[in-house]
């Protein structure tokens, strides 16, 4: 790896720790449902990818694991304190994204 690897690295991780204290801290009102229709992916999504990350590298990590490093506590309490029900207005508009990009 070059100099210019490593740091371009550096700023990637960087970026994306900031992504993560975003979501976690300054915007935990938004609904992964809301991300799911307006961005194609979820804090969910941000977990597999993390998880297959590490397991590309040899690292073994849990499901559980993985949505803790995302969302900075567990899940459960994640989803205890900051997700609410989908409203039929959400899931209508989650499955018209679903339809446009399928095809």
């Amino acid at each position: 790896m070059t100099e210019t690897d490593f740091e371009t690295t550096q700023i990637e991780a960087a970026a994306f720790r900031r992504l993560l204290q975003h979501l976690m801290q300054e915007r935990p009102d938004v609904q992964n449902i809301d991300l799911m229709i307006h961005a194609g992916f979820c804090r969910n999504c941000l977990s597999d990818w993390y998880r297959e990350a590490a397991e590309q590298r040899g690292i073994t990590m849990t499901k559980d694991e993985a949505r803790e490093q995302v969302y900075g506590v567990p899940f459960a309490q994640w989803k205890a304190e900051h997700q609410k029900e989908a409203t039929p207005e959400q899931l209508a508009a989650f499955e018209a994204a679903q339809r446009q990009h399928r095809g």
